[in-house]
């Protein structure tokens, strides 16, 4: 029964994960259980989580983190803008921009996506990746040039609930280039579907995914590059300029950052690409426990190395990347207790706070 209790409100899939390894005794038992709103299979984390989740149950940690699929990022701020039950035992994962563009809901540019405005100030725990997904694509047909060639195109994006999937990239094709679902054949598919339509030639143009951190020296090169590339086609990309950015962050009070990704970074990336890319967290609401805000980055940082050889999400983990973006006044006081603990709260001074609008 108790277990049953623990799964109460998670996915099938971390019902699974979880029972599969409930029967492990030790010190775990008293820990505590958070769920994790994450995204749907396919998109990264779901599996890093999964892992994370097995290494910290039988390293005895005293906070197990339960990650639960979901729609995606969009989902999870919605989600967690109108449940106030969740309020106090969630955590999820959200995005700088997003936050931000919470703010601007029930806007004629994004109301397709976030019906209803969301001015929460949510709390961060750590940074987990730079995601630049949505602000760059793929494509087997290298007379395209720049995304403003892909009027008329058959484009394959992510789901309305994934923000840099398949939202982020809706508004920089329209509001930057014009591309809109009225001038071209635009599609929301899941991460594995949309890379199957490239792969199958369904598709003209497909979003991409790549992951960084901070020092731009690591790079994550997912599973979905990595199925195009097996194709054996020149794989073209379409990237954004500096400029680009700055109109999309003008238009909508946003912080998304450009990033030239050097040569080679991406397979057939013969030149530098330029992409746009947003800064990944792990948040909370104001209301969340600060023990359990603090155990959870006591635990994240005590497993962060060992992660780096379970799984290749975790191979851009660093300190320097829990930090950059955190603030005294976006971060849960809770997570900023541990940070001072662990010697790692004057890192947050290298990176640009993130910001709430207005």
């Amino acid at each position: 029964m108790k277990i049953l209790h623990k799964l109460r409100n998670l996915g099938t899939a971390s019902a699974i994960a979880f029972a599969a390894f409930a029967g492990i005794p030790s010190q775990s038992s008293a820990a505590d259980t958070i769920p994790v709103l994450l995204c749907p299979f396919g998109c990264g984390p779901m599996a890093g989580d999964t892992i994370l989740m097995n290494q910290l149950i039988k390293n005895g940690s005293d906070v197990i983190l339960l990650p639960q699929e979901t729609p995606g990022y969009m989902y999870n701020i919605r989600e967690m803008g109108r449940n106030e039950q969740k309020w106090e035992n969630f955590i999820f994962k959200t995005e700088d921009v997003l936050i931000q563009l919470a703010y601007s809901g029930g806007s004629d540019e994004v109301k397709e996506f976030l019906p209803e405005e969301i001015k929460i100030p949510w709390k961060l725990l750590y940074g987990e990746a730079w995601w630049g997904q949505g602000k760059f694509m793929a494509t087997f047909d290298c007379s395209l040039k720049t995304m403003a060639d892909l009027k008329g195109k058959r484009i394959s994006l992510g789901l309305r609930g994934q923000s840099d999937w398949g939202v982020f990239p809706r508004l920089l094709l329209e509001h930057v280039y014009g591309v809109t679902p009225d001038n071209a054949d635009v599609r929301h598919l899941t991460p594995g579907q949309l890379t199957q339509q490239l792969i199958d030639g369904v598709t003209d143009v497909a979003v991409m995914p790549i992951g960084a951190e901070p020092s731009l020296t690591k790079f994550i090169i997912p599973g979905a590059v990595r199925q195009v590339e097996a194709t054996g086609n020149k794989i073209c990309y379409l990237g954004t300029t500096k400029d680009d950015i700055a109109k999309l962050n003008e238009k909508f009070g946003t912080t998304f950052l450009h990033v030239e990704l050097p040569a080679n970074t991406l397979p057939s990336q013969d030149k530098p690409l330029g992409i746009g890319v947003n800064r990944g967290f792990a948040a909370v609401h104001p209301t969340f426990s600060e023990e359990k805000a603090y155990k959870t980055v006591m635990a994240i940082a005590g497993i962060g190395e060992q992660m780096v050889e379970l799984h290749s999400l975790w191979k851009i983990w660093s300190p320097e990347l829990m930090t950059c973006g955190l603030s005294e006044e976006n971060t849960h006081q809770g997570a900023v207790k541990a940070y001072k603990e662990l010697g790692w709260w004057g890192k947050a001074a290298d990176c640009k706070a993130m910001t709430y609008p207005n």
